[in-house]
């Protein structure tokens, strides 16, 4: 095998590679770099504490609903009076206690309220997430076309605004 490589090196090819040396390479390509860890008991400490407070952050971002034990029973309470005369004080006890959802279902809830400060309200809401990058879902995209007709102008210019901002 070496007179092999040699003759090949004379002759200027590239001597091959064993599938060993191929493995140890990739081996090598997908082990991780030098990795930046953090130096000294105070950088480690503040590394640690910044990365739990991230953490909790995003736990808090892609949380169901607000309030805890509270705000999930008054979440339930306005799921359930969804389609009835009721849903506008369900929604307003929500908004009170807890402040407007994170959860755009529940939103959407607010919309049909049919109470002018809880829609209006909640188009804000959607238009606020609209401008940080988030996407209306084509049920919201719905409601806010139905909404964009409405007699009452200020609902009606929030909701077409919030369509026009794609």
């Amino acid at each position: 095998m070496s007179r092999e490589r040699d003759r090949d090196d004379e002759r200027g090819e590239r001597p091959r590679r064993s599938w060993r040396e191929i493995d140890q390479m990739r081996d090598r390509a997908s082990a991780p770099r030098d990795e930046r860890r953090p130096r000294g008991a105070a950088a480690e400490a503040r590394a640690k504490t910044a990365t739990h407070e991230y953490l909790k952050r995003a736990d808090q971002l892609f949380a169901g609903s607000r309030g805890g034990a509270e705000g999930e029973r008054l979440a339930r309470a306005m799921r359930d009076a969804q389609g009835t005369s009721a849903l506008a004080a369900a929604c307003a006890a929500y908004r009170d206690a807890v402040g407007l959802p994170g959860d755009p279902a529940l939103l959407a809830l607010f919309l049909d309220s049919g109470e002018r400060g809880l829609v209006l309200a909640a188009l804000r809401e959607l238009a606020a997430r609209r401008a940080r990058g988030a996407a209306l879902a084509a049920g919201l995209q719905s409601q806010a076309r139905l909404l964009a007709e409405s007699a009452d102008d200020e609902i009606a210019e929030s909701a077409e605004a919030l369509l026009a901002s794609r």
